[in-house]
C-alpha cells in the first residue's frame, strides 16, 4: 500500500493516550519546530511540501498560511474544519477517534508557524463521541506541558479549545464556521474580506481541515522536500480516502497520491472490487458534491490514459468527462444503482442543508428535488430533464458560497453521463417508480 505517514501507528493498543503516542513519536514536530525553528520556517517547510488542502478545494496550504495578516497586537486564530458532513465521507472522524494526539501535534505546530495564541477544534455536533477523545487527549497535553504557558520553556503560548457545531452541513463552509464559533447563526459571508485579514471576532484567521493539519506533522518530522518526493506531480504525499458502496473491501485507506483508480478499486490491496461479483457502474469520487462519473470514464480518462488517483488526473476532461477528487469520499455503485434514486437522495440533502441565504441556492435545490421526486416516482416529463440542466446552470456561480455549485454539479452530471437513464424514467414511468427498479440499458432496450 506504499508508506502510511498519517495512520502508520493507528492500530497501536492505546495510541490514543499520550503515553503510548509519545513513545511512538508523538511530539517530535512540536519540539522541532519550536526549539529548532522560527514560525517563518515552519511556513516554509510546509510550502515546500506542496501540501494541498485535504478538505476539498485542493488549495496549497502554505500558500493559504502566507496570506495570514499580521497586524501589530491584534491576536491571530487557527481554526480546524472538523465539521465533516459530506456524505461519502468519514475519514477525519476516524483520524480524531483513532489519533488525537496527532491532530493536537499538527494544530500546535500549526499554530506556532501562524503566530496564533488561541486556537479552536470546531467539531460537527453529531460527533460527541469524538469531542470527548479530543478533550482528554488536549488535557493530556496540557499536562505533559504541550500546551499552555510556555511550551517546552519556549516562551510560546497556546490554549486550544474544542467547539461542538450544531450540526449544520453549511458550517464547513469556512466563514459559515466561523459565524457558528461567535455564537451567530451560521451563514456564510460575503468576500472580501477573506478570513486571513478578517476571520474570528474580526481577527486574522486560517481554517484548515483535520487532515491538512495532522499532514504538518510528517512534514515537519521529515522536511518538505521528503514529503513531496511523495505523490505525483502537484499532488504530493498521502491521501485519507473514505471508500464506501458496493465495494468487497470498504473502509479508509492512506495511499501515495497517483495510484491508478483501477487498482483502486479492484486491486485486494485496497477495495477488493466490486461486490457480489456485479459489474461497476458508477463512481462519486471526491464526495457527493463532485460529478458522478460512469465506469468507462473513471478508470481511464477521454483520452485514454488511466485515471490516477490525482487532483489533476481526476479533474482531467474538466466537468464534461472528468470530475475532482473532493474530500475523498468515494462512493462506486454497481448495476443495480438507480442514478435517478440516488441524484434525488443527493438533492433532497442538499436542499435540506441550504441555509436560504441565497435565492438561487434556496429556491434551486428545492426545484432540483422535486422535479427529481418527479422522475423517480413515475410523474416526470421529458422537458422536465432540461429544466433540471437549466435549474443548475443557473444556481452555478451565483451563490455567496460553494454549497450552490454542491447541489448543482452532481445534477448537471448525472444527466450529462447517464440521460437514457433519466428518459426511461419518463417513457418507462410505472416500472421506473417500482421500488427496487433497475434501468435495464441501452442494449436491453434496443
Amino acid at each position: 500500500m506504499g508508506r502510511k505517514l498519517l495512520t502508520e501507528h493507528i492500530n497501536v493498543e492505546g495510541i490514543d493516550t499520550f503515553e503510548v503516542y509519545r513513545k511512538h513519536g508523538g511530539y517530535r514536530s512540536v519540539e522541532k519546530a519550536l526549539k529548532t525553528m522560527t514560525p517563518d520556517e515552519v511556513v516554509e517547510e510546509v510550502k515546500k511540501s506542496g501540501l494541498r488542502g485535504r478538505g476539498g478545494a485542493g488549495f496549497p496550504t502554505g500558500m493559504k498560511w502566507s496570506f495570514l495578516a499580521k497586524p501589530e497586537g491584534i491576536p491571530r486564530h487557527l481554526v480546524c474544519n472538523a465539521d465533516e458532513s459530506e456524505p461519502g465521507t468519514f475519514k477525519d472522524r476516524h483520524l480524531m477517534s483513532k489519533l488525537p494526539h496527532l491532530l493536537i501535534e499538527g494544530m500546535i505546530t500549526s499554530s506556532y508557524a501562524l503566530g496564533a495564541n488561541t486556537s479552536y477544534i470546531y467539531i460537527r455536533g453529531e460527533l460527541l463521541y469524538v469531542l470527548r477523545i479530543l478533550e482528554k487527549a488536549i488535557s493530556e497535553a496540557y499536562a505533559n506541558g504541550f500546551l499552555g504557558k510556555n511550551i517546552l520553556g519556549s516562551g510560546y503560548d497556546l490554549d486550544l479549545h474544542v467547539h461542538p457545531g450544531g450540526g449544520a452541513y453549511i458550517c464547513g463552509e469556512e466563514t459559515a464556521l466561523l459565524e457558528s464559533l461567535e455564537g451567530k447563526r451560521g451563514n456564510p459571508r460575503n468576500k472580501p474580506p477573506f478570513p486571513a485579514v478578517q476571520g474570528l471576532y474580526a481577527r486574522p484567521t486560517v481554517v484548515n481541515n483535520v487532515e491538512s493539519i495532522a499532514a504538518v506533522v510528517p512534514i515537519i518530522n521529515d522536511g518538505g522536500d521528503e514529503y513531496a518526493k511523495l505523490g505525483v506531480g502537484k499532488s504530493t504525499g498521502t491521501k485519507l480516502f473514505s471508500a464506501c458502496g458496493h465495494l468487497n473491501k470498504p473502509g479508509i485507506y492512506e495511499i501515495e497520491l497517483g495510484v491508478p483508480v483501477e487498482e483502486f478499486i479492484y486491486s485486494d490491496e485496497y477495495c477488493g472490487g466490486i461486490w457480489k461479483g456485479r459489474e461497476l457502474k458508477a463512481v462519486v469520487a471526491g464526495g457527493s458534491s463532485v460529478p458522478i462519473l460512469p465506469k468507462e470514464l473513471i478508470l481511464k480518462t477521454a483520452a485514454g490514459e488511466n485515471r490516477l488517483m490525482t487532483y489533476e488526473s481526476l479533474s482531467d476532461g474538466g466537468f464534461v468527462t472528468g470530475t475532482m477528487l473532493g474530500s475523498g469520499g468515494f462512493i462506486a455503485m454497481d448495476e443495480t444503482t438507480c442514478i435517478v434514486r440516488n441524484t434525488w437522495s443527493f438533492s433532497r440533502f442538499y436542499h435540506h442543508e441550504s441555509c436560504g441565504q441565497c435565492s438561487p441556492c434556496r429556491e434551486g435545490t428545492g426545484w432540483m428535488e422535486k422535479v427529481l421526486h418527479r422522475l423517480e416516482h413515475g410523474h416526470g416529463h421529458m422537458e422536465d430533464i432540461d429544466l433540471l440542466v437549466s435549474v443548475a446552470k443557473q444556481i452555478e456561480g451565483n451563490t455567496i458560497c460553494p454549497l450552490g455549485e454542491a447541489a448543482a454539479w452532481p445534477v448537471a452530471a448525472a444527466v450529462r453521463h447517464f440521460r437514457d437513464e433519466f428518459e426511461w424514467h419518463v417513457t418507462h414511468a410505472k416500472e421506473a417508480a417500482r421500488p427496487g427498479a433497475v434501468y435495464p440499458g441501452k442494449a436491453v432496450l434496443a
